[in-house]
């Protein structure tokens, strides 16, 4: 049990130590936007080349209507994506309903649009995660902090909108799994921002939500740990090309190096 400092101040109940910290992955505890944009990328090419390949009566009109709509849909800019957007925070299975929302919006039945987004996703699930030529990252500083945080006995664990098997791939392929004691995914339920999510993940590390801190990029993240009750609520913005729109009210960290434990 400790107590954190947030560059060099306390943070959070002085009465209540803190036993674990629970990290967002995709740009908290990675630099994911190189891979997100790449892969929002190919999901819009594959998506006009099989509405094209289905539908060659299409206008051009309409197909331009799409690619706006699905650059829309997955917050994609020409050099990154929106940061709140639905490639940054929504799941895979919420991405593919926003493709097949979009492919509803220029004329096809929902059968047919959902049909053709789960075969976009097909074309495309190899480049997520460590699949992808651009392969996420650890956030600069990472490594030190949690060999810090485990050296002094907390627990850490990961709560993701990302499957399983893409957490704990990460977490090995950067050499850190040995210290985090639990993961929540997408494939458990309820899934996050639930509140439910955070206490189903407490309960699996065995530590109550009032003596865990959590980090995360995303305000559904912040707001759903705060619903939960738990004390220490950090906002980390360093991992995107555009800083993520976070509600001044939580306190935010640029490098893991602000954030230590008190002596």
């Amino acid at each position: 049990m400790a107590h954190l400092l947030l560059r060099g101040e306390p943070i959070g109940p002085s009465s209540q130590p803190i036993q674990a910290v629970l990290f967002d992955k995709d740009g908290t505890l990675s630099v994911s936007e190189p891979m997100l944009h790449a892969l929002a990328q190919a999901r819009v090419f594959h998506a006009l080349r099989l509405l094209q390949e289905r539908h060659p009566e299409m206008a051009q009109e309409a197909l331009a209507d799409c690619d706006a709509l699905l650059h829309r849909a997955y917050g994609l800019g020409e050099d990154g994506v929106d940061p709140a957007g639905t490639t940054a925070v929504a799941s895979r299975q919420h991405n593919l309903i926003s493709t097949a929302t979009t492919l509803a919006q220029v004329g096809l039945g929902w059968p047919e649009a959902l049909s053709l987004a789960e075969a976009v996703f097909a074309a495309t699930d190899a480049l997520h995660g460590l699949g992808s030529a651009h392969k996420p990252v650890a956030t600069e500083g990472l490594h030190d902090l949690v060999e810090h945080l485990a050296a002094a006995g907390l627990r850490c664990a990961v709560i993701s909108n990302d499957e399983e098997a893409g957490i704990e791939a990460f977490l090995r392929s950067q050499g850190i799994d040995q210290h985090f004691q639990a993961c929540w995914s997408a494939e458990h339920t309820p899934r996050k921002p639930d509140p439910g999510a955070v206490h189903a993940l407490c309960h699996a590390l065995g530590v109550p939500p009032d003596a865990c801190a959590l980090i995360g990029d995303a305000n559904s993240d912040l707001r759903m740990a705060r619903a939960a009750g738990v004390p220490v609520v950090l906002g980390y913005t360093a991992a995107w090309s555009q800083p993520p729109p976070l509600d001044p009210s939580f306190p935010r960290l640029q490098h893991w190096r602000e954030l230590r434990l008190a002596p």
